[in-house]
């Protein structure tokens, strides 16, 4: 076996030259770098041809050859290849490895990886972009429906500019813009200003439905509801003074079913001595029972209600107490206090909608500032108003409603406190102006 040196700049430089000189079956005993490049030691088992080796040469290597040579493997103690041509190839497919492990792990898969690990917190990301693109556009639609609405205001305005001016003037009264809508439809077209002022007036109050004296006027049993402080108590005293008046005492009689407020039943117990009718507690349906029938013989038998918010469960297990009672027809007013905003109103009749209501009564309008609100109230759910509450007084400040006192006093309110408050803002404005 011979061994030999080669140089090169680079390994590849240096395989070609023991390749050229040594041939394809020589064996790489070791490499090493060196700052100029690598060394390379190479051993060979085949002669060269024998013109170009000394016949001293031929003669060492036959006697070399006719001992037993030992492996590559256990001169170096290396398990490398034998041969330059399987180094070769094993270097060749090292290199097609090292390719493919860069392509399979190059930076652009390594952040796909990246990407599909953290996809659920992407997704996420992506849910609340889309969630916030809705909302943005559900704004942008309102926004764009209430520029349209208002051009087309301004449309009518311009093409009929009494409309517009009745429209401001019934809202301002407090009559809700649907309404006013409707009913400003039906004004004539040769009106002038003052007389399609009074047609709309007149139309509300035929639109408005009421009963005149319709509690005290039929015997029966009457119960008053409606959310706390609208003044059911008091009304119950004034129709029952009224009643005693009209039917003597022992005609009358008081229950309430007021178990929750302090003081509820020692109120109106002292009204009642004041009145001189009985007055009497039920703590449940049955106990409401015994006392109808104790009390059969009565012309009139109010029964109060506690006052609960809308929201309050327990309006429910009233609801159920009056429904329960099957003895005697009992006919249900809503108290609605006047004096409330539209919306709040609205809310009380839907939610006692769910008993048949005969009527509402109307109180506090001595603390109004306008009718309109209730008024509109009553029309749009077709609620019939009985009475008017406008004072504290037993049993004064009472009295049968009336649709012609409802919308001139409504007007009145109008004139006395809206045309005053916008006089005064076009001046402000006016003066700020300036």
């Amino acid at each position: 076996m011979k061994i030999r040196r080669f140089y090169g700049k680079d390994m590849r430089e240096a395989l070609k030259q023991v390749k050229d000189e040594l041939g394809g079956d020589a064996v790489i005993m070791s490499n090493k770098k060196h700052a100029d490049g690598i060394e390379i030691v190479a051993a060979y088992d085949k002669e060269p041809d024998a013109q170009l080796v000394p016949k001293k040469s031929r003669d060492v290597t036959s006697q070399q050859t006719a001992t037993k040579t030992p492996s590559l493997s256990e001169i170096i103690g290396d398990t490398a290849p034998d041969s330059l041509k399987a180094l070769l190839e094993k270097q060749s497919q090292a290199k097609v490895n090292k390719t493919d492990d860069i392509e399979t792990y190059r930076p652009e898969d390594s952040k796909s990886h990246a990407v599909n690990r953290s996809q659920p917190p992407r997704q996420n990301h992506q849910t609340d972009a889309l969630a916030d693109m809705r909302k943005e556009l559900s704004s942008l639609r309102n926004i764009l429906q209430f520029q349209v609405s208002g051009l087309i205001a301004q449309e009518k305005q311009r093409q009929h500019p009494l409309h517009g001016y009745l429209l401001e003037k019934l809202q301002g009264m407090g009559i809700s813009s649907s309404l006013a809508d409707e009913v400003v439809s039906y004004t004539p077209e040769s009106c002038d200003e003052r007389q399609a002022w009074l047609f709309l007036l007149k139309l509300l109050a035929n639109k408005l439905q009421t009963k005149h004296d319709d509690i005290l006027s039929q015997p029966g049993v009457v119960a008053l509801m409606g959310p706390t402080g609208t003044g059911k108590t008091t009304t119950i005293a004034k129709l029952a003074a009224q009643a005693v008046r009209k039917y003597g005492v022992e005609n009358v009689a008081v229950i309430t079913l007021d178990n929750y407020r302090i003081g509820a039943f020692d109120q109106i117990a002292t009204y009642g001595k004041i009145i001189g009718c009985p007055v009497k507690q039920a703590q449940d349906a049955n106990q409401l029972t015994d006392l109808l029938f104790q009390f059969k013989n009565k012309r009139l038998v109010l029964i109060d209600t506690a006052g609960y918010s809308q929201k309050d469960a327990r309006l429910i297990k009233q609801l159920d107490t009056i429904k329960q009672n099957s003895c005697v027809n009992i006919r249900k007013y809503l108290v609605i206090q006047a004096n409330c905003q539209y919306q709040a109103m609205q809310q009380t009749v839907n939610e006692y909608r769910k008993i048949s209501l005969h009527g509402c009564i109307l109180t506090k309008l001595d603390e109004c500032y306008s009718l309109g609100e209730a008024i509109s109230v009553a029309i749009e759910n077709k609620l019939q108003v009985c009475y008017l509450a406008d004072g504290q007084r037993v049993p004064e400040d009472l009295q049968s409603a009336s649709t012609k006192y409802l919308i001139t006093s409504a007007a009145k309110l109008y004139k006395k406190y809206a045309l005053i408050h916008t006089t005064a803002s076009q001046v402000n404005s006016e003066v700020a102006a300036i």
